[in-house]
């Protein structure tokens, strides 16, 4: 092929994609003949930037991968695509705060869409490294009150919840966290989290704080709580995984776990690991979109509004366990599911929210403090 040959190539490729982009209303009818001038005309930016035209008929979402990779594809990916024509590409890497930063630094970002936790979102956002969700596309009023953020948009929660072995303690059951903490009236070892999240509030709950009192946190008075517990502690699971292993293998007669495993273990262990949503901390998940990212800020706006469609986050409960972000996703659920819903409001009213903005603030100090403590 001629370079004649390859810029009228170019040239056609760029007005195509910007009629698709007008047939999706990304761009305005003016703006479209503008750019197509410019682009007839040969303007070099133009020209050169006919990549980022390209990359803008796909989306890319990060999420933390395995199940979650064909479980995002069924619910939202395809169906965005037969809505906009947009292509979304699932990548199960895992937008860890430091992948999130170092996309957004390489001044190239090939991710679009993150499926990330609301304190990274703030952290992030502060630092000018997420878009601002735009809530003239995305709907607050399809979200829980108080979920939605300046730089993330709530599309699922989980909880962390007290399993345990129910053959262990007889007719009786745990109730709340002073309860996990109580090991002369339920005898056996426990399991915590090894990143933190939970375990600070379980250990503040147990020596008394009341949940409305609960944040700020008081670090000091949680890691004594937890320091003193140690002996009692026989894993610090740091995946789904093994938290399921540690209840199922018998290791400990109690842990503090997610909700979306807890009802897996309930399952796999015919009933005997039961769990509770007493005190339970309900997290939310969000997604977000990266400042600058190649496939747009309006399509992946959009893309995070078809995902608030409650029949979308009915299959999200369906195949993964997820707590629906949209209220009218309650009534979809079937009624012998409900008891497994972190966000029905049976359940709902039993647990605390964890505070994203504490989290924001001081999770990384916090955390390094906790791992000194659970390594000693």
């Amino acid at each position: 092929m001629t370079n004649n040959s390859k810029v009228s190539e170019t040239r056609k490729h760029a007005i195509e994609t910007l009629s698709a982009r007008a047939v999706r209303g990304e761009i305005s009818r003016r703006q479209f003949t503008q750019l197509a001038a410019l682009v007839l005309a040969g303007t070099p930016m133009l020209l050169r930037s006919t990549g980022a035209f390209a990359q803008a008929k796909e989306l890319v979402l990060v999420n933390w991968g395995g199940d979650a990779i064909t479980a995002y594809d069924a619910a939202y990916g395809q169906a965005f695509t037969k809505e906009t024509g947009i292509t979304v590409k699932m990548d199960g890497s895992g937008p860890t705060e430091g992948a999130i930063a170092a996309q957004f630094k390489s001044g190239a970002p090939t991710w679009d869409l993150v499926d990330v936790d609301p304190f990274s979102a703030i952290t992030l956002g502060a630092q000018g490294m997420l878009e601002p969700i735009d809530y003239s596309i995305v709907d607050k009023n399809k979200m829980r009150p108080g979920f939605g953020w300046e730089h993330a948009a709530s599309t699922y929660f989980f909880s962390y919840v007290i399993a345990y072995d129910s053959e262990k303690f007889g007719s009786q059951a745990p109730t709340g966290m002073a309860d996990f903490f109580d090991v002369t009236k339920f005898p056996g070892k426990r399991s915590l989290y090894k990143w933190g999240v939970s375990s600070w509030e379980a250990a503040l709950l147990a020596d008394g704080i009341a949940p409305a009192s609960l944040y700020p946190l008081d670090l000091k008075r949680a890691h004594d709580k937890i320091a003193a517990f140690k002996e009692n502690v026989v894993a610090y699971w740091g995946g789904g995984a093994e938290s399921q292993s540690v209840l199922l293998d018998g290791e400990a007669s109690m842990a503090i776990v997610w909700s979306t495993r807890a009802s897996l273990i309930e399952q796999d262990s015919g009933g005997k690991i039961k769990f509770i949503w007493d005190q339970g901390l309900i997290s939310p998940g969000a997604l977000a979109v990266l400042k600058g990212n190649p496939g747009g800020k309006e399509a992946a706006m959009k893309f995070i509004a078809s995902a608030q469609d409650p029949q979308k986050q009915l299959i999200m409960f369906d195949k993964l366990g997820q707590g629906p972000a949209n209220p009218a996703t309650d009534a979809l659920i079937p009624a012998d599911k409900k008891r497994i819903n972190p966000v029905d409001p049976e359940n709902m009213k039993k647990q605390i929210p964890l505070d994203m903005e504490w989290y924001a603030k001081n999770y990384g100090a916090a955390l390094d403090e906790y791992t000194k403590i659970i390594s000693a």
